[in-house]
């Protein structure tokens, strides 16, 4: 029989988590600690590699109504605001990799994986379900939240993000230890397009690079919202665990400084109506498939593997992950559940550790000064969309 398998977390990985797995006949219950399942946040980039793996799942004409294709990614100076490095997306993406480079919203993918999980109405989706304990026995998974509540299984996923309770339950040293604060934060704002000068408007991603901070600015929603990211090496705004902060214009400019900021930058933070802060934390680099199963138990995306957002995968290999879950469970047993997770983690742990390196790494390269940031730049001149590809990412 197929198995029952209890979904820590109803955020976008553990919803695509749950999407996928009932594709193989599994019971699939999902427990989100919030009184009701949504989301929050802004605007995420989804590469090639994950828009492949949502048209799996069904979800590729809901896609299409909700995202933005943009044109072409195109890095700038932020203190000048000229053109260092293009890569074109659009046609050239979908050509190359088979499927397209997009911008959504998070509110409206996580509502589209939402309406597929219930309508494919093989669990129940059990909010409020704050998970505080984990008991993992030889057939039985036992889950139990701080209102005294219990629920069992047979498998576990842990989607519970990066203060993970699931974690806890693997056979790893790493298991207990708490994540790492960067001391770098992020602003988030968003803006209908028609409430933006016209100069400010744009149907392409544009990042500019300055010294020991970025921007990033590109259309969600069909192309009707801009969505503005700002990160800074600056002091770690409020509780480490929030990722919603309230913040303001003056609070941002106060971290960051005007002097890294050209006119053009600076005239698009100030057109945004408002400002969300939060802290970025993540872990090391993945070294080994123990730090990501463990017999009846198996992480998917920041429970498993937080990374810096420097190369717009956090969410995308969440996706990655939930896909290659179930493809490992198949429609296999309940016996068969902790060999399957075994080979999911094997198949897994690599690319998510790439991953989560590259993204350091890039951060690096992004928030360069000095010689390390003239070099950045004539690089940047000389290769262009070939420094910008990623075909390791996109085409895996």
């Amino acid at each position: 029989m197929p198995a029952h398998i209890l979904v820590v977390g109803g955020g976008i990985g553990g919803l695509a988590s749950a999407l996928a797995l009932s594709g193989g006949r599994h019971r699939v219950d999902v427990f989100e600690q919030a009184a009701a399942i949504g989301e929050i946040g802004a605007g995420i980039q989804i590469g090639p590699n994950v828009t492949r793996r949502l048209q799996q799942l069904g979800l590729a004409d809901g896609l299409a109504a909700v995202a933005a294709c943009p044109e072409a990614l195109v890095v700038r100076s932020a203190g000048s605001g000229a053109e260092l490095a293009r890569l074109p997306l659009g046609d050239a993406m979908r050509h190359r990799y088979g499927a397209p480079y997009l911008c959504v919203h998070r509110a409206d993918l996580h509502s589209l994986l939402l309406e597929a999980v219930r309508a494919r109405g093989t669990g129940a989706l059990v909010t409020d379900a704050r998970i505080a304990q984990v008991e993992v026995g030889d057939d039985l998974v036992c889950v139990s939240s701080s209102g005294a509540r219990a629920w069992e299984g047979e498998a576990l996923v842990g989607a519970d993000g990066l203060w993970s309770v699931a974690r806890q339950r693997l056979d790893s040293p790493s298991a207990a230890e708490p994540p790492r604060v960067t001391g770098h934060t992020a602003w988030r704002g968003i803006v209908a397009q028609t409430d933006l000068p016209q100069a400010l408007r744009r149907q392409r991603i544009d990042v500019w690079l300055g010294p020991r901070l970025h921007a990033v600015a590109y259309p969600v929603r069909g192309g009707a919202w801009l969505n503005v990211v700002v990160i800074a090496e600056a002091a770690p705004a409020g509780d480490a665990q929030d990722w919603d902060q309230a913040s303001s214009l003056a609070a941002l400019q106060q971290a960051t400084g005007r002097s890294g900021s050209g006119s053009g930058l600076q005239a698009l933070l100030e057109a945004m109506p408002g400002w969300r802060a939060w802290t970025l934390s993540d872990r090391p680099p993945l070294s080994s498939a123990a730090e990501m199963a463990h017999e009846r138990v198996a992480l998917v995306g920041d429970a498993a593997h937080p990374m810096v957002p420097y190369l717009a995968q956090g969410a995308g290999m969440a996706i990655e992950d939930a896909v290659a879950l179930a493809e490992a469970l198949g429609e296999g047993a309940a016996a068969e559940v902790p060999a399957a997770f075994g080979r999911y983690a094997e198949a897994r742990w690599q690319r998510n550790a790439m991953v989560q390196a590259r993204a350091r790494r890039n951060g690096q390269v992004f928030h360069a000064t000095g010689p390390m940031r003239l070099g950045r730049d004539i690089a940047m001149r000389a290769l262009g969309a070939r420094l910008l590809d990623q075909p390791w990412l996109y085409g895996g």
